[in-house]
């Protein structure tokens, strides 16, 4: 509970980033040395709550015992805190930088002041666990003779992985792009979360046993069936990679991505080194728009200005939050307040304004003769709530503007996952075309393959992401052994129940 006057004695003081007019001209993460002195203080806040919220269902999917951790970093029994840590998360380093921190949100001292600073020492824990040594590879003992292949290796595929091979199965992991990580390697920029952040974890699964093969395109390369041959059992954990379209006049210009083009493109290239040739999409010297918001939208416009691009532009099509919750927002649910991310505070200190602006609809992208793309126009829209609590949108007669563009990034999240390999295998989908396995079990309609992440629940967080992939680990488990002693999303290692089939 860290010091029983903590919270009345100490303010809410974040680790800081590093400066905007600097950290743009690298691709270094954003963030700054923490302070041992300051995290304990920022432990110490942590209250004696009688239902701690921060690691309930509405604050972390994967019940870190965040109250305990916080008391011993403010003891300073910093090797504690990371066994803490590590018996409900795999990975903290990556939850530690990209997480939104719902668990902030559900914080009880947050209901009459800031909350406590969960995220940054989750994050300071695991970083000074690896600086000392305390985080090594440790194989299993035995061995059960059972194999398991993973398609995807995103936060579902790569926690699954860990935790089956914790019970002794023989895990291959199967991924179609040159670099393990999936969205964490790709999806991410560098500045937000590193890949030597990554690969120090990858390294550490390949000393356990697990295998990985990256440049397999499972459903292409090797069909599905062939796996269920080759493998005692499949889990699926393959994301959600359908990016949403925009589908209005002019689409075909030539300078409209998806927002996972161009991040893709610019890790392999500027980060790893890779030659793409003509595949580079580049912003430098471009006036950019990025339409839509979210951690995505965010990352465009990070990259964006440190290619060196002319003039920046967010659309949102949403009003702008409110700066305190709203009435119909009340805690513990997710804050659903204005923000000010690292990409916007980037763009304000180079342009000296915020790039977003809010409710507009894009009507019509507009190019030139030769088919370039050189600008969108857009229309204000208001928002009316209805009398079923509904909203209802209308566009503002006489409000259409166009916006020069050379570069405009569609940033508006995903549809689902990819179906070849679903329609390879006969698998059963939902009416979102994901793939369809109930929660807690995650098993498909298909025996012995199982379904896991965003390519079963949709497009969702890093944190819901290792949910999903311990919870398939155990299903999965029990599947081949009959029983699991590894535990269920909400129990630690060592305390789970033996379960039957």
């Amino acid at each position: 509970m860290g010091k029983p006057t903590g919270f009345k004695e100490f303010d809410r003081k974040k680790v800081p980033w590093r400066l905007p007019v600097v950290r743009i001209n690298d691709y270094d993460e954003i963030y700054t040395e923490p302070k041992l002195d300051q995290l304990r203080e920022q432990g110490a806040r942590c209250m004696d709550c009688g239902v701690p919220f921060c690691q309930s269902n509405t604050g972390c999917p994967i019940d870190n015992l965040i109250p305990e951790w916080n008391d011993l970093v403010y003891n300073n029994r910093w090797k504690e805190a990371i066994e803490r840590l590590h018996k409900t998360n795999n990975f903290p380093e990556f939850t530690g930088r990209v997480c939104p921190a719902p668990c902030e949100g559900s914080c009880v001292l947050g209901i009459t002041n800031p909350p406590v600073t969960i995220k940054n020492i989750e994050n300071a824990i695991v970083d000074r666990a690896w600086e000392e040594g305390w985080i090594v590879a440790e194989p299993p003992e035995t061995r059960t003779g059972k194999t398991v292949a993973i398609v995807g290796s995103g936060p579902a595929g790569l926690s699954a992985a860990d935790q089956l091979n914790k019970a002794g199965h023989t895990v291959t992991v199967f991924e179609r792009a040159n670099r393990i990580g999936g969205l964490l390697q790709y999806g991410i920029p560098n500045m937000k979360l590193s890949k030597e952040a990554i690969q120090r974890r990858v390294d550490k699964m390949t000393a356990e046993g697990i295998v990985f093969k990256t440049g397999v395109d499972i459903g292409k390369d090797i069909l599905p069936k062939d796996l269920q041959k080759d493998f005692d059992a499949v889990l699926l954990a393959c994301g959600a990679t359908k990016p949403r379209d925009l589908p209005i006049p002019n689409r075909d210009a030539k300078g409209v991505y998806p927002a996972m083009d161009f991040l893709t493109a610019n890790t392999m290239q500027m980060v790893h080194g890779d030659s793409l040739d003509d595949n580079f999409i580049s912003a430098e010297g471009k006036d950019v728009i990025v339409i839509g918001g979210g951690d995505t939208g965010t990352d465009c416009i990070g990259t964006s200005l440190r290619h060196g691009c002319r003039s920046l532009v967010n659309f949102e099509l949403l009003p702008k939050p409110p700066e305190d919750r709203a009435p119909d927002n009340p805690w513990p649910q997710w804050p659903r307040v204005f923000r000010v991310d690292y990409g916007h505070e980037e763009a304000s200190a180079k342009f000296g304004h915020d790039p977003r602006h809010y409710q507009l609809l894009s009507k019509e992208f507009l190019k030139d003769d030769q088919g370039n793309l050189s600008g969108i126009k857009s229309v204000q829209v208001e928002w009316t709530k209805k009398d079923d609590g509904g909203w209802s949108m209308a566009e503002v007669a006489g409000s259409e503007k166009v916006w020069p563009a050379q570069l405009i990034l569609l940033a508006m999240g995903f549809l689902g996952p990819e179906q070849y390999v679903a329609e390879s295998l006969g698998l059963e989908v939902d009416p979102r075309s994901n793939f369809q396995a109930e929660h807690g079990k995650y098993a498909t309609n298909i025996d012995g393959v199982f379904a896991a992440g965003d390519c079963r629940r949709g497009q969702s967080l890093v944190v819901w992401a290792i949910n999903e992939g311990r919870g398939a680990a155990r299903a999965i488990d029990i599947f081949l052994e009959g029983s699991s002693n590894l535990p269920a999303p909400g129990q630690t290692l060592g305390t789970a129940m033996e379960m039957s089939v």
